[in-house]
């Protein structure tokens, strides 16, 4: 079976069985079995009994009071009423993405309780920024419209944290801010009214993960509790907005982001029913989903809400599709997002082919980091193509349109990163080069004057060769984490695993090996999309192996059925509701979706088996043995990573290997993993590393079973030195 990009390195991310007293705790909350579900609760780091039932059950956590913003709140509540009392105008200032959205919209309904957001003389109003022509951010046009406009107080969401430039002009306009954001702090306070961003909190904190629409909604929680006689809509009437910008932006669901999302998907689901959002319910119906999974979101509501300001640019009709009472009014809009997320798909799907043939003109053996750019390519989804591509090849990706009409001519566009590479520094590292620049470690936006597009490509490629020390990428890693068979696919399994729901980042969706599988009746089928050229390619099959008489279905989206391999293979796979079945509501039909598939035998390193070979005395290399030592080498890097993060000084690459005991590919997926732990690693030269702490809460993970890969890599190279020992000996 041909493939398209590098195999992806699989490893079991659930290594360790939990203890009996744990499994017993979980079955009793567990719907059915128990055991599989405590297997991943335990290796997901969810120990404490205390906490596991508030975990499953939002009805037993305690959430977090609003309250514990302190001052900043504080000063933000008063400044609120001071604009009630005096009846000023205010403005909201949102951004284009799902999260800002629906941040925006809670907003709009939370304050709009205190100010007339009526036609005559409105107090409240709203301002997003159009994602073709504006960026992130404030920006000084739009503040000196509002200014303009008599507006004295913006009120941010998702957005603001970092705009000191614009917050000090709307100082000089007379022009109040409150920032309710969730991104990068600045090392020094920006001069607001107020800041309200959960990273002030520490990374263990039930507050620390809130995406923008979860902030904005705790600041209207503190001023329905400052002035609780006022509003006339229950506050809790938001969360099925709160849960949509929460699982969209892709936050970890942890703490009270858990909570907020348990009880949003409650809300969604009333929508079908008894809709508060009559434009929620027409995004469901038009996506056909039901509102009970978290998927619903990420698959369905969330790409509508993305796909208009990536397609039209400008997103603000989206608050009036969330937040309209007008039924009629909600459908049209509904249709509007629905006919720009398929125009979007169409978009993605020629761009992406564009940069494949272009891939397919790339010497990749000599390329670390992929630049790629083209005059036609649309920028609302470079982003997303370029996560694709990265993800692919396992190497950082920019991708840009070229606008050589511009004045100065321009490449405008988005990057992506993989795991443990520091996309921010190794751009910013060219600043030099650039126009604007702005994101984090995984994911940015540039734009740079087209004729310096060349000199980037060389920088960024010579800068990585320098830090990995060769060229190439990363090999791509698939988690998967738990081994079953045929039989143990449907109801029970599925009723077992959605007790982990909602799933995101931090909390993946679970991932199942199967072994010596066999696909029948397989067929694939073309689907059109209705007035577009998009076309969707999908194969079904039934899945089948010893353990049952009956096949199990299953599909594989973007695969032709003389893909699947006609001999025994091992799929990775995930366990799913169909819900574009007419009776999936009513009566469920489970079935897989296909992730990765290979022939069956063919192992990595984590899945080696090693043979009983014996020394000179007789004595038998000892897996276990292995695995203390490989256990023990990874505790020792997570120390030389502390220290160097502590100390800030690099250390050779020679002396940190002899330390470990380990040659290059050990380091180098172990540097790797350490990206999933919170640290960055930079290479001030060919020959040292250095190490720093990126996210603060890497001591809170269970270090094990992010580990895997590196441990599995560790045992495999101690294992062949041994077994080489023992051939010059014999």
């Amino acid at each position: 079976m041909e493939r398209s990009h590098p195999p992806a390195f699989w490893h079991c991310s659930t290594p360790n069985s939990p203890p009996d007293e744990f499994v017993r705790a979980v079955q009793r909350y567990a719907p059915t079995g128990g055991r599989r579900l405590a297997t991943l609760l335990w290796n997901r780091n969810q120990r404490d009994l205390s906490d596991l039932r508030g975990f499953l059950d939002a009805d037993y956590y305690q959430p977090t009071p609003a309250t514990a913003f302190g001052a900043e709140l504080q000063q933000a509540i008063a400044r609120l009423q001071q604009a009630i009392a005096h009846q000023e105008p205010l403005a909201i200032w949102g951004d284009f993405d799902a999260d800002g959205v629906t941040a925006t919209s809670v907003l709009w309904e939370g304050l709009g309780q205190f100010f007339h957001r009526g036609p005559d003389s409105p107090q409240l109003s709203y301002y997003i920024p159009n994602r073709l022509t504006e960026s992130h951010g404030l920006n000084r046009p739009g503040i000196e419209r509002l200014a303009a406009a008599g507006i004295r107080l913006i009120v941010t969401c998702d957005t603001g944290s970092t705009n000191l430039d614009e917050i000090q002009y709307a100082a000089e306009l007379g022009v109040d801010i409150i920032v309710t954001d969730h991104h990068t702090l600045l090392p020094q306070r920006p001069p607001v009214t107020a800041l309200i961003n959960p990273r002030n909190f520490p990374a263990d904190h039930p507050l620390y993960h809130l995406s923008g629409v979860a902030v904005a909604y705790k600041l209207v929680e503190a001023l329905y509790a400052a002035q609780p006689e006022i509003p006339q809509q229950p506050l809790e009437s938001l969360l099925d907005l709160v849960a949509i910008g929460l699982i969209a932006d892709l936050v970890e669901l942890r703490g009270d982001c858990r909570y907020l999302a348990q009880r949003g998907l409650v809300q969604l689901r009333r929508q079908l029913e008894t809709p508060t959002h009559p434009g929620v319910k027409e995004l469901l119906l038009a996506c056909k989903r039901h509102g009970d999974r978290p998927t619903d979101i990420s698959f369905g509501i969330g790409p509508r809400i993305n796909a208009v300001s990536r397609i039209y640019g400008d997103a603000s009709f989206c608050v009036e599709l969330l937040t309209s009472r007008d039924g009629d009014r909600s459908r049209q809009l509904a249709q509007q997002a629905n006919d720009a997320n398929d125009r979007r798909k169409e978009v993605q799907q020629r761009v992406l082919q564009s940069v494949q043939r272009q891939l397919q003109q790339t010497d990749l053996s000599t390329t670390s980091v992929i630049v790629l750019s083209d005059p036609q390519w649309d920028v609302g989804v470079l982003g997303l193509v370029a996560g694709q591509i990265a993800s692919d090849w396992g190497r950082p990706t920019l991708l840009l349109c070229e606008d050589p009409l511009g004045d100065p001519p321009l490449a405008r566009g988005s990057a992506r990163s993989v795991a443990g590479l520091d996309l921010y520094e190794l751009v910013n590292s060219q600043s030099h080069l650039l126009h604007r620049f702005g994101g984090h470690p995984f994911a940015a936006g540039l734009s740079l004057p087209l004729e310096n597009l060349p000199l980037l490509r060389e920088a960024l490629n010579q800068q990585l060769l320098q830090r990995l020390g060769r060229v190439g990428g990363i090999q791509p890693s698939l988690d998967y984490d738990l081994e079953v068979t045929v039989a143990d696919l449907g109801q029970d399994l599925f009723a077992e695993l959605k007790c982990l729901e909602p799933c995101g980042m931090g909390n993946p969706v679970p991932r199942l090996l199967l072994r010596q599988c066999q696909f029948e009746g397989a067929y694939h089928q073309k689907l059109q999309v209705k007035g577009h050229k998009l076309q969707y390619l999908i194969t079904h099959f039934q899945l089948q192996d010893a353990s049952c008489d009956r096949g199990f279905p299953g599909t594989w989206w973007g695969h032709y059925q003389d893909e699947l391999p006609a001999n025994p293979c091992d799929v990775i796979v995930e366990l799913d509701v169909n819900t574009n079945s007419k009776t999936s509501y009513k009566i469920p039909k489970y079935q897989v979706r296909l992730i990765d598939v290979r022939p069956s035998g063919e192992s990595t390193a984590s899945e080696i088996v090693l043979p009983d070979f014996s020394q000179p005395s007789g004595d038998p290399i000892s897996t276990e043995a292995l695995a203390e030592t490989s256990q023990q080498t990874w505790l020792t890097l997570i120390g030389i990573a502390k220290y160097l993060s502590r100390t800030g000084e690099p250390r050779p690459r020679r002396v940190i290997q002899e330390k470990l005991g380990i040659g290059d590919r050990p380091l180098e997926i172990g540097l790797n993993r350490l990206g999933h732990l919170g640290f960055s690693v930079h290479y001030p030269s060919p020959e040292d590393i250095a190490i720093t702490a990126i996210s603060g809460d890497w001591g809170d993970r269970h270090l094990e079973s992010l580990a895997q890969p590196f441990l599995d890599a560790v045992c495999e190279e101690q294992f062949r030195q041994r077994h080489r020992q023992q051939e010059r000996a014999t």
